[in-house]
């Protein structure tokens, strides 16, 4: 390439006083007026029909949903006039600003939050090199400011065009995504399609937020299935919000529209820090921290045969009754979900009576497991309500293998480091009473109503089994059975067994469960635990 020194037409020109600047003389306003015009591009979007288009779907535009995200509509763009640089298949004609993504940083409930938003108007969302480098430079800014990223994904996946150069750009997400797990708050909320590879960034991520109708997720859509198995699906039927918030386990929150699922979005950054070197946001209770709890007693049954809806219990001990449920349609025998007790955030995880008797299985066990390692990793306390009968038998749940996803809930509650407190509210059975984060395991502290029952099992089972022989021989076996069943209760299940052991830590009344869990977790506010030095554990898979 000829330099300007180089090209003897211009040297001659300039040195006979003959050059002329074919631009205009530079002009600072117009400058800044070419910005402005600029940055309108950017924001306005490709076109009047693609907005359309988009409105005819039943979504928002990229625009409308940061400004329902952060507080007023306050947000600080970066990259706006990025564009990509590839070319072929006609992509050197079409460099909108943006290329398809906002990145940037906003006030929520007056903390910073940094999104990135797909703009679906632009090549579909498509995730290409330019576009990638935008979320990954985000994504690295959230880590050094120690601040949650909230991902609006409404995206076709790679962009097909750029190949190889996509498919790297999700690459360093994922790594983003699991450098940043456990750090800082990951919340991704699908607001469109989310397929292929694509699909694997939520996932990594600490909770997923679907819209129903709008919103699918899959590795393969329904024309792959079809031609490669025969299988004939619809995309919601496949992908869809109800479909992972009731099946796959993937969604935690499901709403109707794109308005109440970012103002949700916006509750739940309420209840988390901003990373991990921080507390949750505490809040001055309005609810008496030593409120009675007495209507516990008309909620829970005295017989532990009897199902009752553990939520009303949970609402009832919580301040003012607000308790956010997250995956709530998903392994119902097991809930699992964020409250506030004396105005500190708590993680509740409580067995389900109302569901499969409050057994522990296959996806009540991954779903605690989860859950209980998210609140470590962001220092938010931990209660667990027990009533549970056992693991749930079944050679289905044997092969499925109980026995490791089991041991992910176990392995949770064991290497978590915050403040623990175990109420257990009727029976309490085997494995499930130790894995339900009891004292054994290393719970701070252990509480139980004074109808309690824990042992290896029911009185029943336990007599059936230490005394076969004997009731097989009786010339009345059903009166012997029940003696025996009468006699081990007595012995080994009466409700302070546990606690001449210290295995409870005290027996207390319904009524007071409220306080004593406020009182508890005031105590254990400043507690201090550390892990073996090790690089990590090899949880269960």
């Amino acid at each position: 390439m000829t330099t300007v020194q180089e090209d003897p037409s211009f040297a001659a020109e300039l040195a006979a006083g003959e050059w002329v600047p074919a631009g205009p003389e530079p002009d600072a306003r117009a400058a800044v007026e070419a910005l402005r015009e600029r940055r309108r591009q950017a924001r306005r979007g490709p076109s009047e029909k693609a907005t359309e288009q988009q409105r005819a779907r039943g979504k928002l535009t990229v625009r409308e949903r940061i400004a329902l995200l952060f507080d007023d509509g306050e947000f600080t763009e970066i990259d706006g006039l990025r564009r990509h640089r590839a070319s072929g298949f006609g992509l050197e004609d079409r460099r909108p600003y943006t290329d398809g993504v906002v990145t940037g940083w906003g006030p929520v409930h007056g903390r910073r939050v940094f999104v990135y938003a797909h703009d679906f108007r632009i090549f579909g969302g498509a995730l290409g090199e330019a576009h990638a480098e935008k979320i990954h430079k985000l994504m690295d800014l959230a880590a050094a400011a120690g601040a949650p990223v909230v991902g609006l994904c409404d995206g076709a996946g790679a962009r097909i065009q750029e190949g190889v150069s996509a498919l790297a750009g999700y690459g360093g997400i994922f790594q983003r995504n699991v450098r940043n797990s456990g750090v800082i708050p990951q919340i991704s909320v699908m607001l469109g399609p989310c397929a292929g590879g694509a699909a694997y960034s939520p996932a990594l991520t600490d909770f997923v937020f679907m819209v129903r109708d709008t919103s699918q997720m899959f590795i393969t859509g329904p024309d792959v299935i079809q031609s490669v198995t025969g299988e004939t699906i619809t995309h919601d039927a496949l992908g869809g919000a109800d479909v992972h918030a009731t099946t796959s386990g993937v969604a935690a929150f499901v709403h109707d529209d794109e308005a109440e699922c970012l103002e949700e979005v916006r509750y739940l950054l309420s209840l988390l820090p901003a990373n991990n070197r921080e507390q949750p946001p505490a809040l001055p209770p309005a609810d008496p921290a030593d409120r009675p709890t007495d209507r516990l007693l008309d909620l829970v049954p005295a017989d532990s045969r009897q199902s009752y809806d553990m939520r009303e219990v949970i609402e009832e001990i919580v301040d003012d009754g607000d308790f956010t449920e997250v995956h709530e349609r998903w392994a119902e025998n097991l809930i699992c979900g964020l409250a506030r007790l004396g105005g500190q955030v708590t993680g509740i995880v409580a067995n389900q009576p109302a569901r499969l008797a409050g057994v522990l299985d296959i996806e009540a066990s991954e779903k605690g497991a989860r859950f209980v390692a998210m609140c470590d990793a962001f220092n938010i306390p931990l209660v667990t309500l027990v009533d549970v009968p056992g693991f749930l038998p079944g050679v289905d749940q044997e092969h499925g293998g109980i026995i490791r996803h089991g041991a992910k809930l176990l392995y949770a509650y064991c290497n978590a480091t915050v403040p623990r407190i175990q109420v257990i509210l009727r029976k309490a059975y085997g494995g499930a009473y130790i894995v339900m984060d009891s004292r054994s395991i290393g719970a701070d502290l252990s509480f139980a109503w004074p109808a309690n029952e824990i042992a290896v099992m029911g009185a029943e089972g336990a007599a059936n089994v230490i005394f076969r022989r004997e009731i097989a021989a009786a010339d009345d076996p059903d009166r012997v059975r029940r003696l025996r069943v009468a006699q081990y209760r007595e012995q080994l299940m009466h409700p302070y067994y546990a606690a001449e052991r210290g295995l409870v830590d005290d027996v207390i009344e319904p009524g007071e469960t409220r306080a004593r869990l406020v009182e508890a977790l005031a105590m254990l506010g400043a507690k201090s635990a550390a892990l073996p030095s090790r690089k990590h554990g090899n949880q269960p898979q």
